[in-house]
């Protein structure tokens, strides 16, 4: 029977809601345990919430002043070390789990299935490629241990009501010390996280400049959503690159999606084919984005989103 690791993705005592997605994964494996573990310098408020997720029987807290920042090369040691006796160990394919998972699936020797987007076995999984055009099947050896990353946009969050233990872990791995947390520079935003918000509005080209993209903010903040924007957009200038979805930028899977003057390049419908409802607006009826889109309004953007401002 398998046995599923999953390693906690947390931030300022907070759990990420990708760990409930990479549960929901493992629980697609049918296994006999799933565990949880949360490194960090004070672990116990994440393993608190990490014992809520339904389907999860085990927290491991890992209280380090090591792991006080994410540092792949810090982390990964130690769930090598914790890896002994599972058969699986999970990760979100996030920014997170893509640095991460690597190293821990190097430390173990075995290599990486990255983007499991659907399990069709204990060893067998599908994951997409060439930009989402195609799904592949992928077979990982069943002596070797399974080391994977799970992509998010492609799972819904594992309920909440679980009642798991918690137990601190005690791991004996060598530390490397060529690695250090230096500092983080990060913009500040009262908006909702682009990769977790239930709402999402991109602009792209259509905008026009950095200063008309103030049309796009005003908008999200009437629906309560993150902001997002084409990579055209972010070439441009228009706004800093860490908004930009899709192929070469976020995945992201909200339940609304609302394209404004983007022309729906492949590259960016591969970072929004699982969003719930998606919204286009553009003035060219004849653009891309309106074949995947669910409702389109065909419109001058500086025109349309003031009319639906007022009707918000």
């Amino acid at each position: 029977m398998s046995k599923v690791l999953i390693v906690a993705e947390h931030l300022d005592g907070k759990l990420n809601a990708s760990t409930a997605k990479c549960v929901s994964a493992a629980q697609a494996l049918n296994p006999e345990a799933i565990d949880i573990v949360v490194l960090a310098a004070d672990p116990a408020a994440v393993a608190a919430e990490a014992a809520q997720v339904a389907g999860v029987g085990k927290v491991l807290t890992v209280a380090n002043a090591a792991n006080a920042q994410a540092l792949a090369q810090v982390q990964a040691p130690q769930i090598a070390a914790l890896a002994a006796g599972y058969s699986h160990v999970f990760g979100p394919s996030t920014t997170f789990g893509k640095d991460l998972m690597p190293c821990v699936a190097a430390l173990l020797g075995v290599a990486q299935v990255s983007d499991v987007m659907a399990v069709d076995g204990s060893h067998t999984f599908k994951r997409p490629i060439y930009a989402g055009n195609a799904i592949v099947t992928v077979e990982a050896p069943a002596d070797h241990t399974v080391v994977a990353t799970v992509r998010t946009a492609s799972w819904s969050e594992a309920a909440r009501g679980g009642s798991a233990t918690v137990e601190a872990a005690t791991v004996e791995a060598e530390l490397p010390t060529h690695t250090r947390f230096v500092g983080l520079e990060a913009g500040s935003s009262d908006r909702p996280d682009l990769q977790s918000a239930r709402r999402v509005v991109s602009g792209g080209r259509g905008v026009g400049s950095e200063e008309n993209f103030k049309i796009i903010f005003d908008f999200a903040d009437k629906l309560g959503a993150a902001v997002g924007a084409s990579r055209a957009a972010v070439d441009a200038g228009y706004v800093p690159n860490e908004m930009q979805v899709g192929q070469t930028g976020k995945i992201i899977a909200p339940e609304l999606y609302v394209a404004i003057g983007i022309s729906g390049a492949i590259q960016h419908l591969t970072g929004i084919k699982d969003a719930g409802t998606i919204v286009a607006i553009n003035k060219d009826a004849d653009a891309p984005i309106f074949e995947v889109a669910d409702i389109g309004l065909v419109g001058d953007l500086f025109k349309v989103l003031p009319e639906l401002e007022a009707a918000l």
